[in-house]
C-alpha cells in the first residue's frame, strides 16, 4: 500500500487533492481524517503541514508526498524529487520597506531580516558574501518591518499583493518554487512501480492543461495547407469524407493560439469546427 502526504490545509491542498482524483486516486471529503484510504488505488492518503512532510518522507513514514519545492529546500532532508507538478508557483523573495533606497545586495549587509526560510536566506548570503542578522518567525513575517523586529523580509512572493499592502517592495528573487512530487530513497520495488504508475497519470493530467482538441471539414484542395497550418502531437488525423471533395481533420492545440488557427483555418476554407476540451493526453 502507498501512502502518499498531502497538506491538510493551504494554498496546496485542494489542487493536490484535485490533481490525485483527476488521476484516479479519489478520497471521500465528507469523512476528512488524519489518515484515508484512497478509494479506486491503492494507496492512502496522509494529512499533514507542509513543513512536516520532507521529513514524513525522509523517515519512510510516508513513501512520497507533495509539497511547495521552498519546503524541500528548506528542511534539507534526504528525498527524491521526482517531478515538478505545474502548480503552486511562487518565489522566495528578499523585500524592504518601499521608502528605502536599494541598489544591490550590499544593502543587506548589517541589516536585520525576518523570515521563516532561514536556511534557504542562510545559503544565499553565504553564497553571496553578505553577513546579515536572520531572525526565524513562524507567524506573520510580513509586518515585521512595520513592528519594528526587522529592517527586511524574506518570504514567498505570489503575486505581490501581500508585499504592497504592508508597505513593502520586492527587491530580490531569491528561489523560484512550484508543487513537487517527492519520494523517499529506500521505496522498493514494488512501492516504485506504483508511483511511476501514479507519475505517469500525473503527466497525462498537465499535457492536457491549456489545450484544445479541434476537428473541422476542410476542401480536399486545401488538405496540404491545412496540414501546414495545423500543430499535433505527431501529425494531424485526416479522414476522407463521403464526398470525396471534403476530409474530416482532427488534432490537438494549444489554448493560446486557438483564435488565430482559426482564423487561419476559416481562411482556407475550413467548416463545421468544433471546439473540444481536453481532460488528459496520455503520450
Amino acid at each position: 500500500m502507498l501512502r502518499i502526504a498531502i497538506q491538510t490545509k493551504g494554498r496546496l491542498n485542494e489542487q493536490s487533492i484535485e490533481l490525485l482524483a483527476d488521476c484516479g486516486v479519489t478520497i471521500r471529503d465528507d469523512k476528512r481524517k488524519f489518515l484515508m484510504r484512497a478509494e479506486d488505488f491503492p494507496a492512502e492518503i496522509l494529512f499533514l503541514r507542509d513543513d512536516d512532510i520532507p521529513q514524513t518522507v525522509e523517515m519512510g513514514a510516508a513513501d512520497i508526498g507533495i509539497v511547495g519545492y521552498n519546503e524541500v529546500a528548506e528542511r534539507g532532508c534526504r528525498v527524491d524529487v521526482l517531478q515538478k507538478l505545474g502548480f503552486g508557483g511562487c518565489r522566495l523573495s528578499l523585500a524592504i520597506p518601499k521608502n528605502e533606497q536599494y541598489v544591490s545586495l550590499e544593502y543587506f549587509n548589517g541589516k536585520r531580516i525576518a523570515t521563516s526560510y532561514p536556511n534557504v536566506l542562510k545559503k544565499f548570503f553565504g553564497e553571496k558574501g553578505i553577513e546579515a542578522e536572520i531572525h526565524t518567525i513562524t507567524g506573520s513575517v510580513e509586518i515585521s518591518p512595520a513592528a519594528g523586529l526587522a529592517d527586511a523580509i524574506f518570504d514567498i512572493v505570489s503575486s505581490g499583493g501581500t508585499l504592497v499592502s504592508n508597505g513593502l517592495v520586492e527587491v530580490e528573487k531569491v528561489l523560484f518554487s512550484e508543487a513537487v512530487l517527492i519520494g523517499n530513497p529506500g521505496m522498493d520495488t514494488s512501492k516504485r512501480a506504483v508511483v511511476n504508475q501514479l507519475m505517469s497519470r500525473f503527466e497525462s493530467v498537465r499535457n492536457g492543461k491549456g489545450k484544445k482538441y479541434l476537428l473541422m471539414n476542410v476542401p480536399s484542395s486545401a488538405l496540404e495547407q491545412a496540414v501546414r497550418l495545423l500543430p499535433a502531437m505527431k501529425s494531424p488525423t485526416v479522414i476522407p469524407l463521403a464526398d470525396g471533395n471534403w476530409c474530416s481533420v482532427q488534432t490537438v492545440v494549444d489554448d493560446k493560439n486557438l483564435w488565430n488557427v482559426i482564423e487561419d483555418l476559416k481562411g482556407i476554407g475550413a467548416e463545421g469546427i468544433l471546439v473540444l476540451n481536453l481532460d488528459k493526453v496520455v503520450l
